[in-house]
């Protein structure tokens, strides 16, 4: 079996909490995969997290940012999210019991060849220009390179080819429930329960906005932008970089991703929003 972790990047406790998890964990039956950050601070030799997906499991210690980061190189490997003392939406396992929640998974796996998991939606983005970006878990952003007055960029939305608003605006968002609690609700989008199977679109400070829309995760979101010099479409904190005019096509990713370990409790972790 192989297991790969990824810890929070600069927190001692992480990498600390990653090397106690190495030294546990290896054996004739178990090799382990550190990322290359946290693995140059133990003196180990490391990996790039986009071979994460290469794993049959992945253990993200940290926060939600560092849960996103794992999964943007997991694929569809589970991934079992370790926090640092404060219960995330993504990471449910606490510190003290990460030792023994990982090595339960992993003696699980290695008698019945499976780890039990349950699988969370994600987006894909694609333009014209033959671009795309990778999967998101919590979000896609549409936005102009700055926000602000005088800024952002004309666009106009459609879902299923059926136009639902145009205008100016700072930018659009299409987020998952799990990226509900994110960037979504920032911009004044509705809380949604992961139990929900649904997606969020969400306008940023519009011209003439329209409420918040909750739909089905089968419909397909086109975004045509204009006006704008340039423009940003970003996946859980990676963008890309275009030129307007450009027609920008938001859909379910073929793969979801995949959560290991505990489900996190989503009205405790509410109280991280205070």
């Amino acid at each position: 079996m192989n297991v790969g972790i990824v810890a929070q990047r600069g927190n001692e406790r992480a990498a600390t909490l990653a090397g106690r998890l190495r030294e546990t964990l290896r054996d004739d039956s178990v090799a382990v995969y550190i990322d290359a950050a946290t693995a140059e601070r133990l003196g180990v030799d490391g990996v790039d997290v986009s071979r994460m997906a290469e794993n049959d499991l992945v253990v993200s210690i940290g926060g939600d940012g560092t849960f996103l980061f794992s999964a943007s190189g997991a694929g569809g490997t589970p991934i079992l999210g370790v926090n640092l003392g404060e219960v995330g939406f993504l990471n449910a396992v606490a510190p003290e019991d990460a030792v023994a929640e990982v090595g339960a998974v992993v003696a699980e796996y290695l008698e019945t060849g499976e780890i039990p998991s349950w699988e969370v939606p994600r987006l894909r983005a694609n333009g014209e220009g033959d671009w795309s970006v990778h999967p998101a878990l919590n979000e896609i952003v549409i936005q102009g390179a700055q926000r602000g007055h005088g800024q952002g960029l004309d666009y106009e939305v459609h879902v299923d080819d059926v136009e639902y608003n145009s205008g100016h605006a700072d930018g659009l968002l299409v987020s998952t429930p799990t990226g509900s609690t994110a960037y979504n609700l920032s911009e004044g989008g509705p809380l949604v329960h992961p139990g929900v199977n649904g997606l969020i679109l969400t306008e940023m400070c519009a011209s003439h906005p329209m409420p918040p829309l909750v739909f089905e995760p089968d419909h397909e979101v086109v975004v045509e932008v204009s006006n704008a010099d340039a423009a940003v479409v970003g996946s859980d904190g990676t963008q890309v970089h275009i030129e307007p005019p450009e027609t920008i096509t938001v859909s379910l990713a073929s793969e979801p991703a995949r959560i290991a370990g505990p489900s996190p409790n989503f009205f405790e972790a509410l109280g991280k929003l205070d």
